[in-house]
């Protein structure tokens, strides 16, 4: 059996070959859901439709290899959600075609065919108009249920309404659910979560605390961290782990394991994780934006504990004016359906800089980290988005280059409000790596009844800034934002700016107008370079819905 190194870079020329596909299949899928009013809607409608068959047809091919290099299987039985039983269902009337029937159309020529529970479906049309047709046209002939077990966003009745106007028969009976047979589900072997946290996806599963719970401490329980997955959970046997490190400029590797990675000096960094989408359902009240609906608490604070990555860098020989790099990269374990890790990098300065605090995690709150949040080593890059904090670390690449995964390139990035999935070039913007100054009304909620004591109210929440800015001030209002005072108190660790990588938590007691009987809080951080929040999203909205860090508000009821 190959070791791991030797396995994978077998596969590199696999991976370079499908990162296109991979891009536009697997990694761009938020493309492929779009709003409509007015007399825009045919117009888009039509768009959209290009966008949503030309991705089931290039399925097959991606699963195909998925299975053969990453051994990991699909999806035997798919739960067909209530909602959407209608769609695949056997028709009176249509033809009858066998899995051998719809193989056979695998180029324009001869038709390009899926198939969909007990439909068969001829997607040509569209599939000739797709920019990427060379690719798509290497999964014609197979079925869209592997992928859609994998990726459960798409199984929506928008996504399917669509598809199913191009149903042209029936599957033979003894070949429905044959491309799914005797095959595992990628999602039955999940950690078990915490039932407070509250999904905004199952499949993959993410989810946040209640925002009562977050503020409770400074640091965030393990168990109530939010949780942000883009694959399923790899299981990894940490006896048997392997870090792999690659120079590109010297072609230098070498292999870790966790025990390797142990024998480095331990260092221990308090630091937030926010995802780049937290807020995104504030900004999604501005104009429709495409995302998971994140609410104020996909954000955690933890005490992580490492091996920091200027010391193993050195041990390669790279460090600062030693080398000409200007990005590492980290690749994930878990994959996709083509092979492809979730991936992403980040500046070398950050990561030889023994001041940025950039570690290769094994621990999270003085424990082993738990397997949703990167077991047995994540890298931890303080200040910096989470998307780059990449989980289940299986290769570090110090390049000349960016990483080429699709949520650096194509992902994670913002834009001015005019762009939308029609006009966007993601070559015109950098990827996101420190994120802005944000704060967060956590008590009380919207639309709670809150006790007026003495005129006054109490309210808490939290306050974070990225690049290592302490937040020095929390400023709340009682009555929409005409009048400010600052927060009471705030409670952080001890660090200074520039490597205050933790969050605040900030209390405070505001006065309420007399004989109201409903008030709206808001509430703005600034830090230590005094960057503060802005007023509104309106000026900030992106159709990813990312970097949502306008005022918090909040409405509340008063009782006296």
């Amino acid at each position: 059996m190959l070791p791991r190194l030797a396995l994978r870079r077998l596969l590199e020329g696999h991976h370079a070959g499908c990162q296109v596909l991979a891009f536009r299949l697997f990694g761009s899928h938020h493309n492929y859901h779009r709003e409509w009013n007015g007399q825009q809607q045919q117009q888009q409608q039509a768009r959209h439709k290009h966008h949503v068959l030309a991705t089931l047809a290039g399925i097959g091919a991606g699963v195909a290899l998925w299975m053969k290099y990453n051994h990991q299987t699909v999806a035997a039985k798919i739960e067909i959600p209530q909602e959407t039983e209608k769609y695949g269902a056997f028709q009176n009337g249509l033809p009858e075609y066998t899995l051998d029937d719809v193989a056979k159309h695998g180029t324009m020529k001869d038709r390009i065919w899926v198939s969909y529970r007990y439909g068969v479906y001829d997607i040509t049309d569209f599939v000739s108009q797709h920019p990427g047709g060379d690719k798509i046209l290497l999964g014609a002939g197979g079925s869209v249920e592997p992928f859609w077990a994998l990726y459960a966003v798409h199984k929506n009745p928008h996504v399917l309404n669509l598809f199913e106007q191009y149903r042209i028969g029936n599957l033979a009976a003894q070949d429905v659910g044959e491309s799914v047979k005797n095959m595992d589900d990628p999602y039955a072997n999940e950690p078990r979560r915490h039932i407070t946290l509250k999904p905004s996806s199952k499949q993959p599963f993410n989810a946040e605390p209640p925002l009562s719970l977050l503020v409770d401490n400074l640091i965030t329980p393990n168990e109530l961290f939010y949780v942000r997955n883009h694959l399923p959970v790899p299981d990894i046997d940490a006896s048997a782990y392997e870090l792999e490190l690659l120079d590109e400029e010297t072609q230098k590797e070498k292999t870790l394991t966790l025990k390797d990675i142990k024998k480095y000096p331990k260092h221990t960094v308090t630091s937030t994780v926010m995802c780049g989408g937290n807020r995104r359902s504030e900004m999604i009240k501005v104009k429709p934006v495409k995302g998971l609906s994140w609410g104020q608490a996909a954000i955690g604070n933890a005490v992580w504990s490492g091996a920091r990555l200027c010391d193993v860098l050195k041990d390669m020989g790279i460090e600062d004016g030693k080398t000409s790099a200007f990005h590492v990269q980290f690749e994930g374990i878990d994959t996709d359906p083509t092979n492809m890790p979730y991936g992403g990098s980040i500046q070398i300065e950050k990561a030889l800089d023994p001041h940025g605090d950039v570690i290769l995690a094994y621990e999270m709150n003085g424990e082993p980290i738990p397997r949703d949040h990167g077991y047995p080593v994540r890298v931890i890059v303080p200040g910096v988005v989470g998307a780059r904090n990449v989980k289940w670390l299986g290769k570090i690449i110090v390049s000349k280059n960016e990483s080429n995964a699709h949520w650096q390139q194509n992902d994670y990035k913002g834009f001015a409000p005019n762009v939308d999935w029609d006009t966007v070039d993601f070559k015109k913007s950098p990827a996101i790596q420190e994120l802005p100054v944000i704060s967060a009304i956590c008590e009380p909620l919207e639309g709670e009844v809150v006790k007026v004591k003495n005129g006054k109210i109490k309210i808490k929440g939290y306050a974070w800034s990225g690049g290592g800015r302490k937040i020095i001030r929390v400023d709340v209002s009682s009555d929409g934002g005409k009048n400010w005072q600052a927060a009471d108190a705030l409670e952080s660790d001890e660090a200074r700016h520039p490597r205050a990588w933790g969050w605040s938590i900030w209390t405070a007691e505001v006065p309420v107008p007399e004989g109201r009987f409903e008030v709206q809080l808001c509430a703005k951080a600034i830090d230590s370079q005094y960057n503060i929040q802005p007023e509104n999203f309106e000026n900030i909205w992106n159709f990813r819905g990312v970097l949502s860090n306008a005022y918090h508000r909040v409405n509340v009821k008063l009782s006296r």
